[in-house]
């Protein structure tokens, strides 16, 4: 989770929802009202010393985006694992991506009009790799 992120997606919504929005760091599946999965951009480095892969960039990073009562919410973002050595990477996220998606969401969930972000990850970069993706493994990544 991001909560360092919290001002830049008020900043995004650029309107009026009440109760103003907050960002719910206990919060878990359990007690969510509504749930969204969808994909940010970002890189990850592999910092085991004994393999050969250094990092790696991924344009479909799943994210699942929870509300909660009282206008609450968050957003987990799930780790990929490296190619070579199968261990978690260290996520380097693409803040835009993630303020895009998140801002974008609560605007739905409150009604107000919206046009979807800009997503490109459908161009460019390897194959979404089921079995390194965390978010597949838990059961919250649309990816193809």
């Amino acid at each position: 989770m991001f909560p360092s992120l919290h001002e830049a997606v008020e900043d995004a919504i650029h309107a009026n929802i009440f109760p103003e929005p907050w960002f719910n760091q206990a919060g878990g599946d359990h007690d969510a009202i509504d749930d969204y999965s969808t994909h940010v951009m970002g890189s990850f480095e592999c910092r085991n010393p004994t393999c050969s892969q250094q990092g790696w960039g991924s344009k479909k990073i799943a994210i699942q985006i929870r509300r909660y009562a009282g206008n609450g919410y968050n957003a987990v973002v799930y780790k990929q694992r490296c190619k070579s050595c199968k261990q978690l990477g260290v996520l380097r996220l693409d803040e835009k991506s993630y303020v895009d998606r998140v801002s974008y969401r609560l605007k739905k969930w409150a009604g107000i009009p919206t046009t979807p972000p800009e997503y490109n990850g459908d161009k460019g970069g390897p194959a979404h790799e089921h079995l390194l993706c965390e978010g597949c493994r838990m059961g919250r990544c649309n990816g193809d």
